[in-house]
């Protein structure tokens, strides 16, 4: 994987990690398969899946505006322009490349991103969706009855969202151990059958609240107020392109019955056309179980492009 960089429509520079260098892109046949990271992340956390995705594929992996090596801008701390970035990415990425097909992968945050550049500008762009470990609603809604059974399990309302942007503002530190410990599956609820050492636990949480620490911590809660309060629900029924979801069933950040809900708004249009994994892990799952993660993605991407035999 080798850093590179694009320009938006509005200056902001948007850094990507690309499998293979974009003038040899257009060459082969490969599928491309996007990672798109959760939030205050960056694609430094995809470290465990690259290898595996990228020998039959393209993979490309972008910093989202504000995290890792991307620009940080005084304003865009909206899910909609994180899309709108997204676009132009891609933009960028089909001059090289205009007949690729893509598979894009939105993890947290990164399914945000993909359900609204579905509304905004189509499914046209995408072979497939994979979305991971994301509520299409994070806060309890009076519509439709969204409650505890299926909202965030911990940013939910006006309240935890204020007691949020407090605590990641004035201790940061703080706030970054609590995200790493909600988001491995090991540390909400421990099993015999973990087997993670102590040095793998404090390896694991240096690894991830170090990209944290990365970001404008301010900028981050603007973020994330908008993220919180979005409504993909509807948006989600229009997406026309096969889809698979997955959930952590030791996630600290969802329920899976949230999580599952974008099978179920799909089913209301295309049945059939969206089905689910329930993996073992937390929100992080893609970390935590490497292994079977990329053997269901590189498994999905092969139906949805017709690129060799399906797993």
């Amino acid at each position: 994987m080798e850093y590179t960089t694009c320009t938006t429509n509005d200056g902001c520079k948007i850094a990507f990690q690309t499998s293979q260098p974009l003038a040899t892109a257009a060459a082969g046949s490969k599928p491309c398969i996007l990672l798109m990271h959760i939030f205050s992340g960056s694609s430094e956390h995809f470290t465990r899946n690259f290898d595996d995705l990228a020998q039959d594929h393209w993979v490309v992996a972008p910093d989202m505006r504000g995290h890792g090596r991307s620009d940080r801008t005084r304003g865009g701390y909206h899910v909609a322009r994180l899309a709108a970035d997204l676009k132009d990415l891609l933009a960028y990425l089909r001059k090289s490349a205009p007949k690729t097909k893509i598979v894009a992968i939105g993890c947290s945050i990164g399914a945000a991103v993909l359900w609204t550049y579905s509304e905004l500008f189509g499914c046209n762009d995408f072979a497939g969706f994979v979305f991971v470990d994301q509520a299409p609603l994070q806060d309890r809604s009076i519509f439709d009855n969204w409650d505890v059974t299926k909202a965030s399990k911990g940013l939910y309302d006006e309240a935890t969202m204020l007691a949020t942007q407090e605590l990641w503002i004035e201790d940061p530190q703080t706030a970054h151990k609590l995200l790493a410990m909600s988001c491995l599956g090991y540390r909400v609820a421990p099993s015999d059958n973990d087997h993670i050492t102590a040095e793998q636990q404090a390896k694991d949480e240096a690894f991830f609240t170090a990209i944290n620490a990365t970001c404008d911590q301010t900028w981050l809660m603007r973020l994330l107020t908008d993220h919180t309060r979005y409504d993909h629900r509807e948006a989600i029924e229009d997406i026309t392109v096969p889809t698979l979801v997955i959930a952590g069933r030791r996630s600290g950040i969802f329920p899976v019955e949230g999580i599952l809900e974008t099978v179920r708004r799909m089913d209301k249009r295309t049945k059939g056309l969206a089905r689910s994994l329930v993996f073992d892990s937390g929100h992080l799952l893609f970390y935590e179980e490497a292994d079977r993660f990329n053997k269901a993605i590189i498994s999905f991407v092969q139906e949805c492009t017709n690129h060799g035999k399906s797993a």
